[in-house]
């Protein structure tokens, strides 16, 4: 009796030995996991520009309808401003007059993507895909390539900025959201922006909301006699030597 206790004490011993070493390796391997979560660096795009020389960068969106784009063209050009049109392939397809006639203004054009999708769901391939349609379709009817690109809905994810980065581009969001999508008034529109705006800014708009064409004029003025100078993302940004900060500044490197 005695014999057989001590082997049945010793099993269990083992056994409690080999729980123990199981959930201590657990353990380890479920620190291993969630600190090289943490350190997984989250990429930004670019929402702004660390510069004190009252430049800043008006954008417009460009997917659905297009009656208001010569007003807003005309507008630009009264008052002298460049801005950036972000324009999706579909669009582009629809109105190829209206993309010759915004880069041979000087605008700049940039891709919003070839379907508007949310490009945090797509595979890097499907995005290079997509990149490449666009690509496509913006060489046939202005011969240059973009570098600049927008993510549709502002949606994006690491997989996104590493793809579009590889491929040459620069991700923009924006830091001065005019809301004018929400259909407000030209007096709200205007509002939202030059309390918001400073040196450095990207200010969304969207090409055909109800009453940006009316803000657009309020807002040109008032910073115009602020003395801000009107320029398109690519002449805002920094090409090379920065980095982007934790809020999706973009800094210059101090050497």
């Amino acid at each position: 009796m005695i014999k057989v206790f001590n082997i049945s004490k010793i099993i269990r011993l083992v056994l409690l030995a080999i729980l123990i070493l199981l959930i201590i390796n657990t353990i380890f391997i479920y620190s291993r996991l969630t600190v090289e979560v943490v350190n997984q660096k989250k990429l930004l795009p670019i929402y702004c520009v660390d510069r004190d020389d009252k430049k800043i960068a008006l954008t417009f969106d460009a997917a659905w309808g297009n009656d208001d784009t010569k007003e807003l063209l005309s507008i630009l050009k009264r008052f002298n401003a460049k801005a950036t049109f972000f324009l999706v392939g579909f669009w582009v397809e629809k109105y190829p007059e209206d993309v010759k006639n915004i880069f041979s203004q000087g605008h700049e054009i940039g891709s919003h993507s070839d379907k508007h999708l949310h490009m945090s769901r797509l595979s890097e391939a499907e995005i290079i895909r997509d990149i490449k349609s666009y690509e496509e379709k913006i060489m046939r009817i202005i011969h240059k390539r973009p570098v600049i690109f927008r993510p549709p809905y502002g949606d994006y994810n690491n997989t996104l900025i590493r793809t579009l980065s590889s491929l040459g581009y620069y991700v923009i969001q924006w830091d001065v959201d005019s809301l004018d999508w929400k259909d407000l008034s030209a007096q709200e529109i205007a509002q939202r922006v030059l309390k918001r705006v400073k040196s450095g800014s990207i200010v969304l708009f969207h090409n055909n909301a109800e009453n940006t064409k009316f803000a657009l004029p309020i807002i040109l003025s008032s910073l115009s006699k602020q003395g801000y100078q009107f320029v398109t993302v690519s002449e805002l940004i920094y090409k090379d030597g920065y980095y982007i900060d934790h809020q999706g500044v973009q800094r210059k490197i101090e050497r």
